[in-house]
């Protein structure tokens, strides 16, 4: 089974989205194998927006992620990181599909409500920048019989 990143960010949480941005992961089928509230440090945005770091938006994106703690949650499903891009949509609230996470409750680049990993080499690194592995649980998810057949659970 395939594992993903999910940061919900500041914006979701001070505006009361948590629940519901948990609840669509979960109504998708999707297991929680990782969750958390965290205050990020400068360290752990630097390392995750490296990407980004000579763009005139790095400091006030830091600056942001650090307004208030983040809930980060690792996600495992097949092909999970493809199904968890449809479900939070587009990068940019506003020109995100109505149903998506963001094209339900961002119109914003940055205050984008939630990171979700864009790949499986992101995942993998993303994962382990933000859980340790005593954080991340093995368990069966007793639904996944009714969610998957039984070729794609070999995955």
């Amino acid at each position: 089974m395939q594992k993903t990143l999910i940061l919900i960010k500041p914006d979701a949480l001070q505006r009361n989205l948590l629940g519901e941005i948990i609840s669509r992961f979960e109504k998708k089928g999707l297991k929680i194998v990782g969750l958390k509230m965290i205050q990020l440090t400068d360290e752990q945005l630097i390392d995750h927006y490296a990407h980004h770091k000579d763009k005139p938006f790095f400091k006030p994106l830091c600056d942001f992620m650090k307004s208030s703690p983040v809930v980060a949650m690792v996600l495992e499903g097949v092909d999970v990181i493809e199904a968890v891009r449809l479900i939070v949509g587009p990068t940019l609230g506003r020109k995100a599909d109505a149903g998506s996470i963001r094209g339900d409750f961002s119109m914003s680049q940055s205050y984008n409500i939630v990171h979700a990993s864009d790949s499986a080499e992101n995942a993998e690194k993303e994962v382990w920048r933000f859980f340790n592995e005593d954080e991340i649980y093995n368990y069966q998810k007793m639904d996944f019989v009714s969610i998957y057949n039984p070729e794609e659970l070999l995955k």
